[in-house]
């Protein structure tokens, strides 16, 4: 058995500090000052100020490192703290050293706010004035949209024209979803250079998602079976066990399209289809992944299933609870929260393998994986016994890669059963405690890495493939009820009528990987 990997706290984050100081994209000198524009909404409260504050407490942010909150909302940097720390996850124990060395002290004291309006120029102008304050000579300007995407236009068109750094490099941090088509995905595009704009995307910062490109790439027993030739089927299913929680606003704006497909899971589809890039730059992967985006096709009506959860009479809680009885949500919603999709990657390496895209919410788990079937043996000497092997990428819970295979059962005779081979990260890296998606990707901004973010050429082919489906399902949308499950049975139909048929029979434990 390989020998686990302990490491402390300390210890991985002076390996990281060593990293990043080697980086010549990393100016640990430099002026860096991250305006958090919509610092009283939720995803700054529970997210975006945690998010920085870890990586002040890690000591992985360039020294002179100033927080700006900038909303409609009258607060104080007291107000933002108050309600920050509730988000602030630290054990006792570290909670007593924060105390002892008062560092949160020395956080909230880079900390300033300023209250305007999204779409009034002199608020802009305050809040230029108000940065030029916090430094003298260089500083560069991170902008983070923790905002409804219905006011980027607004947003992005004031910082550009107002508050943008005239002696240090700017980024506009965007988050998902960007846009709602392809026509109104170019705004950010016209007014920003490419290197200017990070589309934010957790799932690309998460550790098993960031291991696909060294595990296609770093291991030759990988490559000459990851081909039409051995593959039968790509899933991507990404399953939640709660519905959408305070998020119907913007839920109920978008759905399940718009919030998931076009972006998460088709960014994993590039990773698991795209061809080997020429370097890890970021220029390099991103060519690779738009090349993959430019073989899809727009997707077919026919190889799509909607759903919407409804009350599950025989559940509990939660899950007695409909997606219209949320009094917030608008009366006769047809917002899909649940899809399954059929896409094809038309290339020869792909050339006939479905990839199965599956997700909803207040389904009867929570996880996200990738399997990859593969084809069955052929002169098959057993009887039509054994069962498809599977490599199996576990995204959440609990990172891990495994593989189902057929293997002999102790026994005098050819009896043989399916078993795994199990790589769980919780057993092989004990007690590392990494950075999270979100800190990860933080982390790459301040170092000027664009590898895990999505460019706008990515952008436009992802468009260009669900552009169509959305306005027809504009005009039909009607989706098809389901009770807290694994979804409308209709999607399974689906899956069936192209033919996937799953044959396994072995359960990794979930509490154990």
């Amino acid at each position: 058995m390989a020998e686990q990997v302990a490491l402390n706290q300390t210890q991985v984050c002076r390996i990281l500090r060593e990293e990043l100081y080697q980086s010549d994209s990393f100016h640990q000198s430099d002026t860096h000052i991250f305006i958090i524009m919509g610092a009283s909404g939720n995803l700054a409260k529970r997210k975006i100020y945690a998010t920085i504050w870890w990586l002040f407490w890690d000591d992985l942010l360039p020294e002179d490192t100033f927080i700006m909150g900038y909303a409609l909302s009258h607060l104080t940097v007291a107000n933002t703290r108050k309600w920050s720390e509730l988000f602030i996850k630290a054990t006792p124990e570290e909670r007593t050293t924060l105390e002892e060395f008062t560092t949160l002290e020395e956080f909230f004291a880079r900390n300033s706010y300023v209250t305007g309006q999204y779409d009034d120029v002199a608020s802009y102008e305050r809040l230029n004035s108000h940065t030029n304050t916090l430094h003298q000579g260089t500083a560069n300007r991170l902008f983070c949209l923790a905002l409804p995407p219905t006011v980027y236009q607004a947003v992005t068109k004031n910082i550009h024209k107002t508050c943008m750094s005239q002696i240090g490099w700017n980024c506009i941090i965007m988050e998902k979803p960007f846009g709602r088509d392809l026509q109104s995905s170019n705004h950010t595009s016209s007014l920003f250079h490419e290197d200017q704009i990070c589309r934010i995307d957790h799932c690309m910062g998460r550790e098993m998602v960031q291991n696909l490109m060294v595990l296609r790439f770093a291991n030759r027993i990988f490559g000459p079976i990851w081909n039409h030739d051995n593959m039968s089927y790509v899933i991507l299913t990404f399953k939640e066990s709660f519905g959408t929680e305070g998020c119907w606003g913007y839920f109920s704006d978008f759905g399940i399209i718009q919030d998931m497909m076009q972006n998460h899971i088709l960014q994993m589809v590039c990773l698991v289809a795209m061809e080997k890039p020429v370097s890890t730059d970021s220029d390099d992967v991103r060519d690779e992944k738009v090349k993959v985006l430019k073989c899809i096709s727009e997707v077919q009506a026919s190889n799509v299933v909607l759903g919407q959860y409804v009350g599950n009479p025989n559940g509990e809680g939660e899950a007695t609870k409909a997606y219209l009885d949320d009094p917030m949500v608008p009366r006769g919603s047809t917002t899909a929260t649940f899809a399954a999709v059929i896409l094809y990657v038309g290339n020869e390496r792909w050339d006939g393998v479905p990839f199965i895209l599956h997700y909803g919410k207040a389904l009867n788990e929570h996880k996200a994986e990738v399997p990859l079937q593969f084809r069955d043996v052929a002169g098959d000497i057993f009887q039509q016994q054994c069962k498809s092997s599977e490599l199996v990428i576990r995204v959440q819970p609990n990172e891990a890669v495994y593989t189902k295979m057929m293997t002999k059962k102790p026994s005098m005779f050819f009896n043989h059963e399916e078993s795994v081979l199990n790589l769980t990260y919780g057993s092989r890296y004990k007690n590392v405690k990494l950075p999270d998606a979100y800190e990860r990707l933080i982390l790459d901004i301040f170092c000027g890495s664009q590898t895990h973010f999505m460019c706008s050429g990515e952008l436009q082919q992802a468009w260009c493939i669900f552009t169509p489906l959305l306005h027809q399902i504009e005009w039909e949308p009607q989706p098809i009820p389901y009770v807290c499950s694994s979804g409308p049975t209709e999607a399974d139909e689906l899956m069936k009528r192209v033919g996937f048929p799953y044959k396994g029979t072995y359960r990794v434990n979930s509490h154990k990987l």
